[in-house]
């Protein structure tokens, strides 16, 4: 449920509401806001009764919410976040961030020259997988430990804040010691534990859309997190199943403008798994910055063709570079 209080609610109307929510054994949740205060009430498994809260000295109204999301729901937190990573700021009117960077971390050179390139051509994070979910247990599943030194050694190399999958959740004492945002990826978006425990950390996350989940199911994901007082949450489109083959997901961009009517969390999507084709790479880039995506998140490799990893969908360098390019000029007419 929302109460919200009428604009000249004062300090002791608005502390009795609070306390009367609690006295029901809920939890109240302040939200300030420019126009308006309201209470977000949690907690509750059913139908709240509001009678009493309705007849409160300044309350305006009571809002019933029945979506399994709260917290991330434009009802209760109406204004726009942004969520800032190093120098990076993803939505509520800040230019759209690009992540780039290869797939998976390889080598010490592969990754220092990946960051140099990236960083020239206009990137605002460096990715770089060093544990990699793998649909088969034969492929390369990544450097572990050794792959993060040499992601934050290239970040520092390159002055861009770092993103990197976590999978589970032992993994995350290394990987917040290493990374600047923990990535949750589309196998692991319903992993429970592990987004409560992303949460508890208070780094940025990045969870990306399940391959399988609906709109309500990628919210609720979201909730866990923030659920845990970790507000720093940015949404990644990058493809869903469906029954189409001849690209590697379905890119779904009207996810895109509809998560900004329903949720303030920004999102930004991933066209290099969606599409699993590096020449639908850039007209998708393109495209989901038109939708109104708050960033990218491109694979870029210094030599595709020997990457251990998702040759066939990452850029070279000169593709990257054309591709930025082309971008600057249609954000200077969006």
């Amino acid at each position: 449920m929302l109460i919200v209080m009428h604009h000249t609610a004062t300090e002791a109307q608005i502390d009795r509401v609070l306390k009367a929510v609690e006295a029901m054994g809920l939890q109240a949740e302040p939200i300030p806001g420019s126009l308006r205060t309201a209470i977000g009430v949690l907690g509750n498994q059913g139908y709240v009764d509001d009678t009493t809260i309705r007849n409160l000295p300044g309350v305006r109204e009571t809002i019933h919410v029945s979506k399994p999301y709260k917290l991330v729901s434009r009802d209760f937190h109406p204004e726009s976040t942004a969520v800032q990573v190093g120098s990076a700021v993803f939505g509520a009117g800040h230019p759209p961030v690009i992540i780039a960077g290869p797939c998976s971390i390889e080598t010490e050179e592969q990754m220092l020259e990946g960051a140099r390139i990236v960083k020239q051509a206009g990137a605002g994070m460096l990715r770089g997988g060093a544990f990699k979910p793998r649909t088969g247990p034969h492929s390369f599943q990544g450097l572990g430990v050794e792959g993060l030194k040499l992601l934050r050694a290239a970040g520092d190399a390159s002055g861009l804040p770092v993103v990197t999958e976590v999978m589970r959740i032992e993994q995350l004492p290394a990987i917040c010691e290493h990374a600047d945002m923990l990535q949750v990826g589309a196998r692991n978006m319903q992993n429970f534990d592990l987004l409560k425990e992303v949460g508890k950390t208070g780094f940025p996350v990045l969870l990306k859309r399940g391959m399988s989940a609906t709109l309500e199911e990628f919210l609720a994901a979201a909730e866990y997190i923030v659920a845990e007082g970790n507000s720093r949450v940015v949404l990644c489109e990058r493809g869903i199943r469906t029954f189409e083959k001849a690209t590697r997901n379905t890119l779904d961009l009207s996810v895109v403008p509809l998560i900004k009517q329903m949720s303030h969390l920004p999102i930004i999507v991933d066209p290099s798994h969606a599409t699993g084709k590096r020449s639908l790479v850039p007209i998708m880039s393109k495209a989901a910055l038109v939708a109104g995506a708050d960033g990218l998140m491109v694979e870029v490799h210094p030599d595709p063709a020997k990457a251990l990893c998702d040759g066939a969908q990452s850029l070279t360098g000169e593709d990257f570079t054309r591709l930025m390019a082309e971008l600057e000029k249609l954000k200077a007419v969006l």
